[in-house]
């Protein structure tokens, strides 16, 4: 498959603020509606427990999805032209994500294009580029810090000791879904596509792509797999990046 060629000039496309928002909605409603009913309504038995994998599984993909909409915001793609509101929405969502901080988050992001798959990339394991344990533990440690413990922490309190949400509950379909989808952000948003191969990289952004087909591609990352296209251009949002791909371009 042909390589993207990279370009200085984004590209935009149609209607792409409106979709972006459209989407974002989507999948911020989706689980916030799922996030209520199951923390606190779901009664939990012989009856609903074959529903549970399914939720936290459903609920894991969402949370990607919520740090994918983020993602697009700190690179303006969201909504083109519009800064203040990519920052207000990315803001959001790194908040309720984990009680991230939106300027370090954007900042590190930054600097992880910058310099990818480098010393000076704060998402790479110099140390360890070829396995995937230590550099997750490198790469939590790194982000998940006391702000994002305090959050959590305040967030459980609240939900158990004031809102009565039951402890099992906010165990299975907040606390489950929140650090798996940090491995599944992890692995195909940041290991697979930036580990060192004997195969090497095609090019200074020390990033490949995956082979999966569009649902596979959406299922397992919101299409952040296709992780050279979005270096070469990352104008392009998460939704997009699957025609970026067939054009070659």
């Amino acid at each position: 498959m042909p390589r993207p060629s990279e370009s200085s000039r984004p590209v935009l496309r149609p209607f792409q603020g409106v979709i972006g928002l459209g989407l974002a909605a989507c999948v911020f409603v989706s689980w916030m509606s799922i996030h209520i009913a199951a923390v606190f309504f779901l009664d939990l038995g012989w009856r609903t427990a074959p529903l549970v994998p399914l939720i936290i599984a459903v609920q894991c993909w969402l949370t990607v999805g919520l740090f994918i909409v983020a993602h697009d915001a700190m690179h303006g793609s969201l909504v083109p032209g519009w800064p203040r509101l990519n920052a207000a929405i990315g803001a959001f969502i790194l908040t309720i994500y984990a009680g991230f901080a939106w300027a370090k988050i954007r900042g590190a992001h930054m600097a992880h294009h910058d310099a990818p798959g480098t010393a000076d990339d704060p998402d790479f394991c110099v140390d360890e580029p070829e396995r995937f344990w230590p550099w997750f533990r490198t790469f939590f440690a790194r982000y998940f810090g006391r702000r994002s413990i305090l959050f959590v922490s305040t967030v459980v309190t609240i939900y158990i000791l004031v809102l009565g949400a039951p402890v099992t509950n906010v165990v299975l379909f907040y606390g489950m879904p929140s650090l798996l989808s940090s491995l599944q952000l992890f692995y195909f948003g940041t290991f697979r596509p930036h580990r060192h191969e004997e195969s090497g990289f095609v090019d200074r952004h020390n990033a490949r792509s995956n082979e999966f087909g569009y649902l596979a591609s959406l299922f397992s990352c919101f299409h952040f797999g296709y992780h050279h296209e979005h270096h070469t251009q990352p104008w392009v949002p998460w939704w997009a990046l699957p025609s970026q791909r067939r054009q070659g371009t």
